[in-house]
């Protein structure tokens, strides 16, 4: 596992405070970055980063986070602590995947799935961004998947499991997967379901060069779309930022940080040549 892919939420203000809480229910967890507009944290060593944008976009359960927890106390806890002002989407029981699970919306929109099981059938990654395709994307499940093992590195299909019958035999009830040396996870929703994926839970792909953020630009934008400031969404619904390592360093004087950002606000695509230029 590395921190090169990793979730960011959109939230309207509340980042610190969210990230605190998340720490605090997790445990393990500090936060690493603290501006107004730009929170990180990391839980058990995962990057996590809350961008306060305001009140244009919110997550939706079609990216939650699967949590395996190895002591079934801690799942209560967990639990009771992430329901509390928040939303039950399956209640916390016993089921054929897990002897006690529940997955859970909380007061901040974010879904969780939390699970009692072994984080060695994770790979020892306690936290896996999960990928629901539902809605105007149902069934797309296993394009998504096999379309990201070619995009990134060190990539493979762990394994998948499909209906059975009915309406959506042969689609993915749960498939894991690992790209860029981390664990995902992914399925089509059995169900119909109003909502889909939104820019409010996106992925970031820390890149080390330039030719690294035109290679996934490009294939991402072919038969998906471009956004602002690095910004763009895959055919299948999914939204990423391609951004090269340095920006951090590069926002962080505030010498330069308003020259560099007023650059960055004028791009597409990132061009790390011009955000240097603009630094200096």
């Amino acid at each position: 596992m590395n921190n090169h892919i990793y979730p960011c939420i959109w939230m309207d203000g509340k980042g610190k405070e969210a990230a605190e809480f998340y720490c605090a229910t997790f445990g393990n967890g500090k936060i690493t970055a603290d501006t107004p507009m730009v929170v990180t944290f990391e839980l058990s060593g995962q990057k996590f980063m809350v961008l306060n944008g305001g009140p244009q976009f919110k997550p939706t359960p079609a990216t939650s986070f699967f949590v395996v927890i190895e002591d079934k106390d801690e799942v209560t806890k967990v639990w009771q602590t992430l329901s509390e002002q928040g939303q039950v989407l399956m209640s916390l029981d016993k089921y054929d995947w897990s002897e006690l699970y529940g997955w859970v919306q909380d007061k901040y929109g974010i879904s969780w799935q939390i699970a009692f099981g072994k984080l060695s059938d994770v790979r020892q990654q306690k936290f896996v961004t999960t990928w629901m395709f539902c809605g105007e994307h149902q069934g797309k499940a296993e394009a998504a998947i096999n379309f990201y093992a070619e995009l990134f590195y060190d990539s493979s299909i762990e394994g998948i499991m499909r209906y059975p019958e009915g309406e959506f035999a042969g689609q993915i009830t749960h498939a894991q997967m690992r790209y860029d040396g981390n664990v995902f996870a992914a399925m089509d929703r059995g169900v119909p379901q109003p909502f889909t994926f939104t820019e409010g839970m996106s992925n970031v792909v820390e890149c080390l060069d330039q030719q690294e953020i035109d290679r996934y630009w490009d294939k991402i934008t072919a038969e998906g779309k471009e956004s602002m400031c690095g910004w763009c969404c895959d055919q299948f619904g999914v939204w990423w930022q391609i951004i090269p390592q340095q920006l951090g360093k590069l926002m962080s004087d505030p010498a330069t940080a308003p020259k560099v950002g007023a650059a960055l606000m004028q791009m597409k695509k990132m061009d790390i040549a011009k955000l240097e230029a603009a630094a200096k």
